[in-house]
């Protein structure tokens, strides 16, 4: 399971669906983040490598969410 910004990402889900979890993301934000990320959007999560979780970590980190949102 990948944790990006405090929140596990259920590895099954493919990454659009998966970082909806987070608290603050929507599909279209998503969409941003995996696009920034230059990650294709239905690859599923357990398929990540650690260099493409490292970037979508990076992605998230421009946005306020989770516990800014709360």
């Amino acid at each position: 399971m990948a944790r990006i910004a405090g929140v596990d990402i259920p590895k099954q889900k493919r990454g659009i669906i998966a970082l909806t979890y987070i608290y603050g993301v929507g599909k279209s934000r998503a969409k941003e983040i995996l696009a920034t990320a230059k990650v294709d959007e239905d690859i599923k999560v357990q398929d990540w490598n650690d260099d493409q979780i490292g970037s979508i970590r990076d992605a998230v980190s421009g946005y306020t969410i989770e516990g800014e949102l709360r």
